[in-house]
């Protein structure tokens, strides 16, 4: 029980605490975000209005254009990678056989505690020495879908490197989410006669999944800024057309304007759909949630995931 005050213990407010009232501290922190926001969008229009080539920018954007449907090609590949890698990842760091749980933690740790950029140079260096000079099977591109689409050893390591990374962090996720599930679960499905597979694919994971959106969702944003870091490799994205603009144009407004909005068009979709994904988890209302919890007798309370589990 919480412990409780007399009159006679309550210390009065002196002079000096009397000038940090509620109403004075909201109306300090509206001013400072009033002001903090006006220089922010001050400098955006000075930039705008006199720093930014329009003509520049009218004929690059096109260049823009390409990567980005180049860079959209990668993490569409690179995510749907990482999360089926990463959920094998997460079950192996919730195994309790010592191998599998060994080996899925040192892949944890490998690629949590390395750089990407370092794993990167590994993969698109390191793979290539390993032949005789010259001799390397992957050095030919094939073209997929012209300008946008080339397989090569660059478009390779760009995938690899970033499903490898990012199957790491979403591993850590699903075993978040996982060990979330109470125990009772599995229990209940393996009293009910239901393998350990079953148990784990019909009942477990599909609530793991849901207690680890919001950290997948996140990761997936993230691999979309990581994809800056293929510059290194020379891979045609959206850092490296802003770096080939900025040393033939001599302009660094221009492109900087255009890789902010290329980036924005890309992550900001995607926020929105986890934060859809979010919602919808959250409240349990999947495809014909509705008609499953009237039948149900449910109701729309949140957290009802998890009171349907233990029920069941």
């Amino acid at each position: 029980m919480a412990e409780t005050y007399s009159d006679e213990q309550a210390v009065e407010p002196t002079g000096d605490d009397s000038l940090l009232t509620d109403e004075r501290v909201k109306w300090t922190g509206l001013a400072v975000a009033l002001a903090f926001t006006a220089v922010i969008l001050g400098f955006i229009a000075l930039v705008l209005l006199e720093y930014v080539n329009y003509d520049l920018l009218v004929s690059v954007a096109p260049r823009f254009g390409v990567a980005f449907l180049r860079v959209v090609a990668v993490v569409v590949v690179s995510s749907v990678l990482a999360v089926t890698a990463g959920v094998f990842v997460g079950l192996g760091r919730v195994s309790r056989t010592s191998v599998t749980h060994a080996i899925a933690t040192a892949y944890v740790q490998f690629f949590r505690g390395t750089p990407l950029l370092f794993q990167l140079f590994i993969i698109y260096l390191g793979i290539p020495s390993l032949w005789p000079p010259g001799q390397f099977p992957i050095s030919e591109g094939y073209t997929v879908v012209p300008e946008i689409i080339v397989v090569d050893w660059t478009f390779l390591t760009a995938i690899v490197a970033l499903t490898l990374n990012h199957a790491a962090y979403v591993g850590e996720a699903v075993k978040g989410g996982i060990n979330a599930v109470p125990g009772g679960q599995m229990e209940a499905a393996r009293s009910l006669g239901m393998s350990y597979v079953d148990s784990m694919r019909e009942v477990v994971l599909p609530q793991a999944w849901r207690n680890s959106l919001a950290a997948i969702g996140n990761d997936q944003v993230i691999l979309v800024k990581d994809t800056s870091l293929l510059t290194v490799i020379a891979f045609p994205e959206i850092i490296t057309v802003f770096r080939e603009v900025n040393s033939n144009q001599f302009d660094a407004w221009t492109p900087i304007v255009l890789v902010a909005i290329t980036y924005l068009a890309i992550t900001l979709p995607l926020m929105r759909l986890v934060q859809y994904l979010e919602e919808r988890a959250e409240w349990g209302s999947g495809p014909g949630g509705d008609e499953d919890d009237e039948e149900s007798g449910e109701g729309d309370e949140p957290g009802g995931l998890l009171d349907r589990g233990e029920t069941a």
